[in-house]
C-alpha cells in the first residue's frame, strides 16, 4: 500500500512566494493544504488560479499555535511542513518517498536539513550548515512547543531519522527583510525569555555579541563564504544577539511616554505591564 502525504503550508501575504513553493510540494504531496492567517495580498488568488489546493484559514496567534491548529486538518497520516520561501527539489522528493514506504511504527518524523539563500546566494557556512527542521511528521504524533518563536516540536529519542537531500529555503532577497524580519525575532525570542524568568545582564549585553561573532564568523566558518559570510555574521551577533538582551533590559526598566495629551502628568512606569507583553 503506497503511503500518501499532505503538503502543509502555512502563509500570509505571499504572493511572490506560493506559486513556486506549490509546484515544488506538488513533487511529493498527495494533498496540498494552504493554511492562510488573513493574506490581504493576492496569495489565495495565486492558489486558486494554481487549482487541486484545499485551503483553511484562521487569524494568526503564534506560529506554534497555528500550525498546531492546522496539522489535525491534513487528510494523510504523513504531513510536510513547507513554508512559502522554501522549495522542495526532485531529489528530495524522491528520498522522502523512499523513506516513508519503509518508516517503522515507531519513526514520528525526519529532519530535513536546509540549504539557505540570502538575495539570491548560496549561504554554506555561518553556522547555517547545520540548519536543520523537523517538518516531515505524523499528523497523530506530533506537535509544536508553545513558544512565540523558533518553534520546535517534541519527539522521543530514537523517534526521529534524518534525510540526506535539501529543502532550498530563500530566506531573503533584501536587507529590508532581512532586518525586519530579525528585529520581529528579537522581540518574540525576548519575550519568551522573560517568562522562562530571564532578566537583563551587563556582561552577556557586553560580551555575548563578540563572544558569537568570533563562533559564527571564524569557528563555524563564516569567513569561508566571503563578503555575505561577514555581513550575515555581523548581523547576527552585532543586532540579533545583542538586541535579544537589550530588549530585556527595555522590559524589566524601560519607562513609558508619559500620557500628556490626555492631562496626565508623569504617567511613567517601571517596566512592561504583563498584558503589554502577552500582547506584543
Amino acid at each position: 500500500m503506497t503511503t500518501r502525504l499532505t503538503a502543509l503550508l502555512p502563509c500570509k501575504n505571499e504572493e511572490r512566494n506560493i506559486a513556486a513553493c506549490i509546484a515544488g510540494a506538488r513533487l511529493v504531496a498527495d494533498e496540498v493544504l494552504v493554511a492562510d492567517s488573513g493574506s490581504s495580498d493576492r496569495t489565495l488568488e495565486i492558489v486558486a488560479e494554481a487549482g487541486d489546493c484545499r485551503v483553511i484559514e484562521r487569524e494568526f496567534i503564534s506560529y506554534s499555535s497555528f500550525k498546531n491548529w492546522a496539522i489535525p486538518q491534513a487528510t494523510h497520516d504523513w504531513v510536510l511542513i513547507i513554508d512559502a520561501d522554501e522549495r522542495v527539489t526532485p531529489e528530495l522528493a524522491a528520498e522522502i518517498r523512499e523513506q516513508l514506504a519503509s518508516a517503522p511504527d515507531d519513526v514520528e518524523g525526519f529532519w530535513i536539513y536546509r540549504q539557505n539563500f540570502v538575495m539570491g546566494h548560496a549561504v554554506n557556512y555561518c553556522g547555517w550548515q547545520r540548519d536543520k527542521v523537523f517538518r516531515l511528521i505524523r499528523r497523530d504524533r506530533c506537535r509544536y512547543r508553545d513558544c512565540r518563536v523558533h518553534e520546535e516540536i517534541d519527539v522521543k529519542p530514537g523517534a526521529a531519522r534524518k534525510l540526506k537531500n535539501r529543502l532550498l529555503h530563500y530566506t531573503y532577497w533584501s536587507y529590508d527583510q532581512f532586518l525586519a524580519k530579525q528585529l520581529h525575532y528579537t522581540k518574540l525570542g525576548a519575550l519568551d525569555r522573560w517568562e522562562a524568568g530571564r532578566r537583563a545582564s551587563f556582561a552577556r549585553t557586553l560580551f555575548a555579541p563578540f563572544l558569537r561573532f568570533v563562533q559564527l564568523y571564524l569557528l563555524r566558518g563564516g569567513i569561508r563564504d566571503g563578503w555575505l559570510g561577514l555581513q550575515i555574521c555581523f548581523i547576527q551577533a552585532f543586532l540579533v544577539t545583542f538586541l535579544k538582551e537589550a530588549r530585556l533590559w527595555e522590559m524589566e526598566y524601560g519607562l513609558k511616554q508619559p500620557v500628556e495629551w490626555a492631562g496626565k502628568k508623569g504617567g511613567r512606569e517601571k517596566g512592561m505591564k504583563e498584558e503589554e507583553r502577552r500582547a506584543a
